[in-house]
């Protein structure tokens, strides 16, 4: 009676729970991609406008702090499709890779940052723009696309 009980609550192995999951990560890796196409767009924008404002030199520091943010959305993305690739079944394991990750890019922006600032000393006000600009355009996007794909599979249930 037991078996019958823990087998009739066992979903089989190609229950229809799974392919859900997979639609998901492959929904969740498309708009990784389409975030980091929106963030290199606008910091490409952005130094186009310097260009025609300012100088040159401050479209290579807006380039610069944008592409820091850009390097930053990709390993971020980078990193959630290796975490789909290879399952954790140990929360904890789990918990510390995260930790990990996010230790990652902190430190990625910090060096990098520091890098770009030491170069480029006359315009520490515009990279910081830059990085700035670029982080904005990342959370807005992972809203904005969050919302639609939200609305989208409210349409189709």
């Amino acid at each position: 009676m037991g078996k019958q009980l823990q087998e009739c609550l066992t979903p089989c192995e190609n229950a229809a729970i799974i392919p859900p999951l997979f639609l998901a990560e492959e929904k969740e890796q498309e708009s990784a991609c389409q975030v980091i196409w929106l963030q290199l767009l606008v910091t490409l924008f952005a130094a186009g406008a310097m260009v025609m404002g300012s100088s040159p030199q401050n479209a290579i520091a807006v380039l610069g702090g944008g592409g820091i943010s850009i390097l930053n959305g990709a390993l971020l993305a980078w990193r959630m499709s290796r975490a789909t690739q290879r399952p954790v079944h140990n929360a904890h394991q789990q918990l510390r890779l995260m930790y990990f990750y996010a230790a990652e890019r902190f430190l990625a922006v910090v060096v990098l940052l520091g890098l770009v600032l030491a170069v480029l000393k006359d315009s520490p006000l515009i990279v910081i723009s830059g990085f700035v600009l670029g982080q904005a355009t990342l959370l807005a996007a992972r809203l904005l696309l969050k919302n639609k794909t939200e609305s989208g599979s409210q349409n189709v249930q």
